[in-house]
């Protein structure tokens, strides 16, 4: 594992770090949009007062941070890996590049000693998992690494009372911000309760402190619903996630490959509105995950 030396400075001194994704540099979003946004991520990362840590697995080195110039080159290079958990080894024993998901991501920042990672949204219960089997491994890594996560909830088209209940079952803590309610990623609102609200981001620092305090070892789960400015109101993109789900069936897309052919067409019938929406959520995250990060850093071990 390599470590950028401004992050193990950070994490040396005690000083905060925040965790991102790069999968969404090589796989979430377009060139050259992918890039501006790693960049414009980290850069609201540093002007809250924390380090970025974009994680990646380069030439099998799993990577903790990126300089400027390997970011650029996530961003528009070819046969780059999509890393979940259970490819890391594999990546790293083959030389390979790869861009790290969720679960990927959390299992990485826990191995550097990162506590808070912000992302856009979480995976989950894919609708039809009762017959596909479909659940995402972030579920699980949830679970098991303890890692605070920031995200706007799950991808609203997954299905989001089943991925609820799986994190409930699960015993990860949900915790709301300033809501109630579980957010549905392009809209602030799916009709879901959370059990647990702060309105606070020392709030949620001390929970997270405490949470481990009482040997805690699963994730927390900081659900941030989505700027109302940039949202997509719920019925609308209920509509767009239909269309695309019987376009998915109807060319018999499955496995891995739905979720990028969902997105992708769903991108194309909101005419670009979900890629707005999904770069201002992210970046709601990221606010709100480096206010967690400095908080942290203030409050006594």
């Amino acid at each position: 594992m390599i470590v950028h030396p401004a992050v193990r400075a950070a994490l040396d001194r005690g000083e905060p770090v925040v965790a991102l994704e790069s999968t969404i540099i090589a796989h979430g979003l377009p060139h050259p949009h992918n890039v501006a946004t790693a960049r414009s991520l980290e850069a609201l990362v540093r002007a809250g007062g924390a380090t970025p840590a974009t994680i990646a697995v380069v030439d099998g080195e799993i990577t903790i941070g990126l300089d400027d110039a390997t970011l650029a080159w996530l961003g528009s290079a070819t046969g780059v890996r999509k890393l979940s958990r259970g490819d890391l080894a594999h990546a790293i024993v083959t030389g390979s590049n790869g861009a790290t998901t969720v679960a990927a991501t959390m299992r990485c920042a826990a191995l550097a000693g990162i506590a808070v990672f912000a992302t856009g949204g979480i995976g989950g219960v894919h609708r039809g998992a009762a017959e596909s089997f479909d659940v995402s491994a972030d579920l699980d890594e949830l679970a098991r690494t303890p890692v605070a996560v920031v995200c706007a909830g799950a991808k609203a088209l997954l299905d989001l009372p089943k991925t609820l209940e799986a994190l409930e079952t699960r015993g990860v803590p949900v915790v709301g911000y300033r809501t109630g309610e579980f957010p549905a990623f392009w809209s602030a609102s799916s009709g879901l309760r959370v059990g647990l609200r702060l309105d606070a981001a020392a709030e949620i620092a001390a929970l997270i402190r405490t949470e481990r305090a009482l040997g805690g070892a699963t994730g927390i789960l900081v659900v941030n619903p989505i700027p109302a400015a940039a949202e997509i109101p719920p019925a609308e993109i209920e509509a767009h996630i239909a269309a695309a789900l019987d376009a998915a069936r109807a060319a018999g897309i499955s496995g891995a490959a739905v979720t990028p052919y969902l997105l992708d067409r769903i991108f194309t019938s909101t005419a670009g509105r979900s890629l707005t929406a999904n770069v201002a959520l992210v970046e709601n995250n990221v606010r709100l995950a480096t206010e967690i990060a400095v908080a942290m850093a203030q409050q006594p071990a």
